[in-house]
Parts: structure tokens; sequence; C-alpha cells
């Protein structure tokens, strides 16, 4: 059987003992409407929110990397938290856009906060938050660390082809975080998977700039060090895992889809959203969505919606929240949290 044909289907698990003392988040100032799009490009804004959902995203500032994006969205975590800096054991960072190569965006951030912890970065492309939050959860449980920061932030303004209608409008730049510490018995995640599929790596991915194909004159020209994706196979593969996978951990769970409080997915286009909850028949009103303010912010998007949520006040103690990142990999992980 040939790569291509193998259907991967990861292990349904749970994880409790732990909680979330606090979330935070980051989007930059700079709005960047359909309407700017039409000017600039020549983009159709009509066709951007039939298509995907999106009317406005947040493009960070020149002088703007993704640890800067990172390091608000975590000194608002920990302000949100009560957790001083210099109680923080690990921080894990979960992003495709890092600075640089090396070193790590993670370490970047480790120093500009001065936290007396290691420091890692962890590349799920839009699956990196829940991959990071899952690991941070391990190290809790495991008793080697008592907080864990774990941030979520993606600058795709630098990585993405003005020139190609089908992708450029979708993606926005943000990031977010939250405090894990142990809980209590019934904390945590009560289910979870995630898995990887990496004979569908070709369906989203950014060709140059990496060891298999340095940057170069010619690889620049060819548009090569911009994020290349077929939409269409994507589309079909999202809604099809979202689907099949958050069915997954609520059996693995024993929950039923009405006693989840929200269901927070990766918010990549309002039509595989629709089309995954609407199978699962998942009350529309119970599904947060702020796809239209900031487009596809990839690592950021979960942990955004999660800060948006809390500070809202729609959760409490108990309550079930399910969510699910999907992406390039082609990688994927859900998880039923109870808060």
């Amino acid at each position: 059987m040939s790569s291509s044909q193998l259907s991967p289907v990861p292990k349904t698990v749970s994880l409790l003992g732990v909680q979330i003392l606090g979330t935070g988040s980051y989007v930059p100032d700079r709005v960047v409407s359909n309407e700017d799009l039409r000017e600039l490009y020549g983009f159709e804004p009509d066709w951007i929110v039939n298509r995907t959902g999106i009317h406005e995203r947040r493009f960070a500032a020149p002088h703007q990397a993704t640890s800067d994006l990172c390091l608000i969205a975590a000194q608002r975590c920990l302000k949100a938290a009560d957790v001083d800096p210099s109680e923080i054991d690990l921080v894990i960072v979960g992003t495709m856009t890092p600075d640089m190569s090396f070193p790590s965006t993670a370490c970047l951030l480790q120093d500009r906060m001065k936290l007396p912890c290691a420091g890692f970065d962890l590349q799920a492309a839009c699956a990196g938050f829940i991959y990071a939050l899952i690991v941070g959860c391990q190290f809790i449980k495991a008793g080697t660390c008592k907080r864990v920061l774990v941030v979520g932030g993606d600058t795709n303004s630098r990585v993405i082809n003005p020139h190609d209608p089908k992708s450029f409008p979708l993606f926005g730049d943000g990031a977010g975080a939250v405090v894990l510490a142990p809980g209590e018995p019934d904390q945590g995640m009560v289910a979870y998977q995630f898995g990887a599929d990496g004979s569908g790596g070709d369906l989203l991915n950014r060709p140059a700039c990496g060891s298999r194909l340095p940057a170069s004159v010619e690889a620049l020209e060819q548009g090569l060090q911009y994020l290349t994706m077929d939409g269409r196979a994507v589309f079909k593969w999202a809604v099809r895992m979202l689907a099949d996978t958050t069915n997954a951990v609520l059996n693995h769970a024993g929950v039923p889809v009405e006693d989840v409080r929200w269901f927070i997915p990766h918010q990549a286009n309002i039509r595989i959203i629709h089309a995954a909850t609407d199978v699962l028949n998942i009350n529309r009103d119970n599904v947060f969505k702020n796809l239209d303010k900031y487009g596809n912010t990839s690592g950021g998007s979960i942990p955004i919606a999660l800060d948006e949520v809390v500070r809202s006040g729609g959760v409490k103690r108990g309550d079930l929240l399910l969510t699910s990142g999907f992406g390039a990999g082609l990688t994927w992980g859900t998880a039923l949290w109870r808060w």
C-alpha cells in the first residue's frame, strides 16, 4: 500500500488533572478589510465573504515578528492567571512562521520575558497550538512542571502570496496563550486525539526557504517562498477530519454533543466549520467564530478564540469545551476539555 492510500487512525485517550489558569491573546492594530484588498490587488470582496466568511484580518506592522505577537499575548495571559514569570517552568510555542530558523521563537520569548525555564517551538501548522497544548499537559501530568506557558502564534502575512486571490485573503496575524497547572482529577482533557498524514504534505506547503530548496534568486522569482495550497482538496479533507475526530473524541468520552458548552474549531473557513458542525448536529449558537474579524491566524487561531470566550464570561468551572485544529502536514488535533 502506498503512503497516499494510508488512512491513519490515531488513538483517542484521556489526560486529566490539568487546568488552565488563564488565557491571553493579541492581534496587530492594522486592520485589512476586503475593500482594502480590492483596492490593493483587485480581489472581489463579495467572493471572499461568500467563500470564506472573512470580512477583515489583521496584519503585523513592519517592525513586528511572531515573537512580538506572542510576547503581548503571553504577558496578558500571565496577568489574567496572576502568575509571575518566575513561576513558569517551561514555554512551548506552536508556530509555522518563526522569527527565524534558529534560535526558536520560544527562546526569544523566554529571554524577553525573563523566564527561568527551557523553551522550544513545535511546528504543526494550524494544529500547532493543540499539539503544544497536549505536550504541555504531559509535562504537568508527569509532575516535572507546575506551570507551563503554551503559546500559539503566526505572522502569516509574511508567507502568503499577494498575487494569489484564492489564498491571500484567507490569512491574518495573531497570537494566543494559556498557562497550564495541576488541576482537579476531573479537569483537563477528557478525551483527545492528534495525528498526521504526511502523504498530504504537498496539498499545503511553502516550497522554498528550507534545506530542500534554499532561498535563491530563482526560487524568489518563481514565488516559491510563499504558501501554496490545493484549496479544494484541503477543504474536503478538513470537513471530513473535523467531523470524524470530533465524533471519535465525544464517543471515547461518552459525552453527547449537546453537553458541549462551546465548540471552538480552528478558524480557517466558515464553510468548513458549518459543513462539519451541521453533520455533527452541533447547535450553531454553541460554535464560537471570530474568523470574520481575523481570518485564519494558524497557530493563533484557537487560543485567540479561547481567550475571547473566557474573557466574555462564557466559561465556568465544569464546562466542556471542544477544540479542533487542522492544517498543513497534514496534521490535526482535537480535544474535549473540562474547565
